[in-house]
């Protein structure tokens, strides 16, 4: 593994870019605070230079909350978010899920939605980003590499990508959790029930139980399926 040093790039960092996206985001942004010696272990975790645009969001933030808390792209760690890009790709000494071989988790939502970069499990392993959809239980193409998310992240029409999955008063309950938390949502938006969003209901859970619960259903469909 190479060194916090060396991974450390002083000539070309990529976070005075991400700075300046953020200052120009018409989203709502809220960058979390960092603890400074635990996000270089996040980054000697993940292996990236700070010349990345990952990189610099592992080493300068504690994550970032989006749209009032709606969305959250995982950063190193802080004391606002307790997961982070190490502990949410089972890297390191202190995992927060099992391992999800050939897949960078980077972010998720508050309804069980899951962004990953494709490390060769969903497709070509070039590290195109993918969404895990609530309503699907299935991995989507984005047709966007991470540079490309986190832009739409910032400036994108958020609204209109989570239309299906926000009912009235969803936003504002979002906004009271956190970080770490998400709905459990009843019934479960990939059933015919939940679609009509004014019938769910919602209570708080761990993202993490969010997580290994919508990916063991979807291994059960697809054994259904074969």
């Amino acid at each position: 593994m190479r060194s916090l040093e060396a991974l450390l790039e002083t000539e070309d960092p990529a976070w005075p870019l991400v700075r300046e996206w953020l200052g120009s985001a018409s989203n709502p942004v809220e960058v979390l605070p960092r603890d400074e010696a635990a996000t270089g272990e996040v980054l000697h975790q993940l292996q990236v230079t700070t010349r990345s645009p990952l990189g610099a969001v592992a080493y300068e933030t504690g994550g970032l909350l989006v749209d009032g808390g709606w969305l959250r792209i995982l950063g190193g760690a802080g004391p606002r978010m307790r997961g982070n890009l190490a502990t949410w790709n089972a890297l390191g000494p202190h995992p927060a899920v099992a391992s999800t071989r050939g897949v960078l988790l980077v972010a998720h939502d508050v309804v069980g939605g899951f962004f990953a970069l494709d490390g060769g499990a969903l497709g070509e392993g070039r590290g195109g980003a993918f969404y895990f959809a609530p309503d699907t239980l299935r991995w989507e193409d984005l047709g966007r590499g991470y540079s490309d998310l986190l832009a739409f992240f910032l400036g994108g029409d958020l609204a209109g990508f989570y239309s299906a999955y926000r009912a009235a008063g969803w936003s504002e309950a979002a906004s009271r959790l956190s970080p770490d938390e998400g709905f459990s949502l009843h019934p479960p938006l990939w059933t015919a029930e939940g679609k009509d969003l004014t019938r769910v209901s919602r209570r708080p859970v761990p993202m993490t139980e969010l997580l290994a619960l919508q990916l063991d259903l979807a291994r059960q469909f697809d054994g259904d399926e074969s």
